[in-house]
């Protein structure tokens, strides 16, 4: 449908990956952005289809991975469960390598405004949110979470995208952690590496947290807070740091 598995051949061997690597719930959230068109009705289908070829071994829930464009928010706040994970109330939103608009804080309380909860995706890869961390701080103070991609804690993604991902841990300002997966080679589905990487960095009570009870309860719909799952001391630093600079 986009950027990932290219055929049903390809999507199947990455769910047995998965599920071989102890994943029980995955997520399919194909982009939705000026060059893939996300229509709901054939993901759906697509599901349906693999899941008849695995036994539901994982389970497969829809989502999106959603660029915000004027057209994609307009869609989102007309229809809420359209682009969000389970037809729920959390939505994965990717900012843009090249610009992050002033306006973004206006866009995401827009969005919440709806009751729909933005999940920030991999702003570790992200080189605007590298340099200004501050900014995601911001938007995790406002009731956003933050989902990191597991490659990247384990240095797939290369060192700068590591020592990112370090920081936003050291801030508090991770709440998932997730495959974003697109091949079963190069950026596989498996997490157990990563989960193993976090239990030794900060504990096996906070990767559960990250790995398992955050996203059940993300696609169940419930709750997630957005303060820190890791203890982070200076946190406030960057409040007084970002001023209103970013608002």
């Amino acid at each position: 449908m986009d950027d990932g598995a290219p055929t049903i051949e390809v999507s199947l061997e990455m769910l047995r990956l998965a599920a071989a690597s102890g994943t029980t719930d995955i997520v399919a959230t194909p982009h939705s952005n000026g060059e893939f068109e996300y229509i709901p009705a054939l993901i759906d289908e697509r599901i349906r289809e693999l899941t008849g070829l695995t036994s539901g071994i994982p389970r497969i829930h829809r989502g999106c991975d959603l660029h915000l464009s004027f057209d994609n928010v307009s869609d989102a706040v007309e229809d809420p469960s359209r682009f969000s994970i389970n037809g729920k109330r959390y939505i994965l939103v990717e900012c843009s390598d090249l610009h992050i608009s002033g306006s973004m804080s206006k866009v995401l309380d827009r969005l919440m405004g709806i009751d729909l909860i933005p999940v920030i995706t991999h702003p570790e890869r992200n080189p605007i949110l590298q340099k200004e961390p501050s900014r995601v701080a911001k938007w995790v103070d406002m009731g956003c979470l933050v989902q990191v991609t597991a490659l990247s804690v384990l240095g797939g993604f290369g060192k700068r995208a590591a020592a990112s991902a370090k920081q936003f841990f050291s801030l508090g300002l991770v709440h998932v952690i997730a495959s974003d997966a697109h091949d079963p080679v190069h950026r596989h589905p498996r997490l157990d590496e990563a989960f193993e990487a976090v239990s030794a960095a900060y504990g096996k009570d906070v990767a559960q947290q990250l790995f398992t009870s955050n996203p059940t309860r993300i696609i169940n719909g419930d709750f997630v807070s957005a303060d820190p799952v890791v203890s982070a001391p200076g946190r406030k630093w960057w409040h007084f740091w970002s001023g209103d600079s970013l608002s």
